[in-house]
């Protein structure tokens, strides 16, 4: 039998879905973290850069939450969910025309901030287009399944719905010239759509959710652990929306001492379940360390929402700035992704070991990297370089991550095997 072919071709793109999704969702990681690093060397340079059409703090939202993540997500749903639903998958040429109006949505959205907002504007439509097409194939997949149990396939539905309506609110922002409206619409596709998809997936599959050693959250029983996480991603949506209606000041206190006390109490229950999984858990297993410390952030990103919200009520008192929304983003999100795609990736494709090798150090290039952000979140006279510390350091390793993990997805199994 002649040795696989090891040359890289488009066409292996699509021989399976994760293969398409991952690659697309790569170029997206990768021109979005390249391009607010170069936002960011302008800054702390003091250089004059390109004017832009939109505020880059919205660009930058915009594309660190809709131009990869869902395309992520169509790759490892669509090869995962079907088994889930006990259903024939759909092949990567049905998912083709959802994927590519998102990638070229998001490669829009990144030229509309320079070109004008005619050009940003048709790319948050098309994105939104194309994650509406995906998730009416996943309802149709779930419509198709006799599986006894459907929760959490369901409910990555509904959290992509949300994301479809949050993402035309982006674009209904940005048409009105609204910009505090295209700011909530973002971070509440953030909390609703996309921390729902990463807790819901997170639950099904995580190793610590069935550990024997853990009887409180072991296997199909841990449902409280679930409702605590969707808990807190709608209290977070449900702040966007209250605080954006300009609440009375003493309503507004009274607000902010009721949501440092539930963040805070969530933070702890869910840094307590990461401590007694550490303690179950050899972390002698890289993959289950990097999904272990991944979830740890998420705790810790709201123990800081909640002591931002308690300093907030203390005149005089330190701001922490976008610290928290840093340790969610980066640090849980970022990690959780690396570690479950790299694992994806590198099961299906036959390079197991390899994929464990790949993320390791990469893996802690993003931990420093979230250090560095959320110790830029505090103003001192240090904030820009730390910025742009930070955003170097994201760009680099993820740069990497994707030229590597890229060459997986358009190149055969090592091993022949289909796939």
């Amino acid at each position: 039998m002649a040795p696989p072919e090891r040359r890289w071709r488009p066409r292996y793109l699509m021989l399976a879905p994760y293969r398409l999704g991952f690659f697309l969702a790569l170029v997206q990681l990768t021109a979005a973290s390249v391009w607010w690093a170069l936002v960011q060397a302008g800054r702390a340079g003091g250089l004059p850069g390109p004017s832009l059409a939109l505020p880059p703090a919205l660009v930058h939202a915009v594309a660190m939450v809709y131009g990869f993540m869902p395309l992520f997500f169509a790759g490892f749903l669509f090869t995962a969910l079907p088994k889930w639903l006990r259903v024939a998958p759909w092949p990567a040429a049905a998912l083709r025309p959802a994927l590519l109006l998102q990638a070229l949505g998001g490669l829009l959205w990144l030229l509309g901030a320079h070109a004008g907002v005619p050009l940003a504007l048709a790319g948050a439509l098309l994105a939104a287009l194309g994650l509406a097409w995906m998730a009416l194939l996943l309802w149709r997949l779930i419509r198709r399944s006799r599986a006894p149990d459907t929760l959490h396939p369901r409910a990555v539905g509904l959290a992509l719905v949300w994301g479809v309506l949050c993402l035309l609110g982006v674009a209904l922002g940005v048409a009105a010239g609204d910009a505090d409206l295209a700011r909530a619409s973002v971070l509440s596709g953030l909390w609703g759509c996309m921390v729902v998809v990463f807790v819901t997936m997170a639950h099904r599959m995580v190793p610590f959710f069935t550990s024997p050693a853990m009887p409180f959250v072991h296997g199909r029983h841990a449902f409280w652990l679930l409702w605590l996480m969707w808990g807190v991603a709608a209290l977070e949506v449900l702040a966007v929306g209250v605080e954006g209606a300009g609440l009375a000041p003493a309503w507004a206190r009274a607000w902010q001492v009721l949501r440092a006390v539930l963040e805070g109490a969530a933070g702890l229950a869910l840094c307590w379940v990461a401590r007694a999984w550490a303690l179950a858990q050899s972390l002698r297993n890289r993959m289950m360390a990097m999904l272990h410390i991944g979830f740890l952030w998420l705790g810790a990103a709201l123990l800081l929402a909640g002591a931002g919200q308690a300093l907030a009520l203390v005149p005089g008192a330190p701001a922490l700035g976008l610290g928290a929304l840093h340790a969610l983003t980066m640090g849980c999100l970022g990690s959780l992704l690396l570690a479950m795609v790299t694992r994806v990736a590198g099961g299906h494709s036959g390079r197991a070991l390899a994929a464990e090798r790949l993320a390791w150090p990469l893996f802690w290039c993003l931990q420093a990297a979230t250090l560095l952000r959320i110790a830029a979140s505090v103003p001192s006279r240090l904030s820009a370089g730390l910025l742009l510390a930070a955003a170097l350091c994201w760009a680099a390793a993820l740069a990497w991550w994707a030229v590597r993990l890229g060459g997986w997805c358009g190149r055969l199994r090592p091993d022949g095997r289909p796939g």
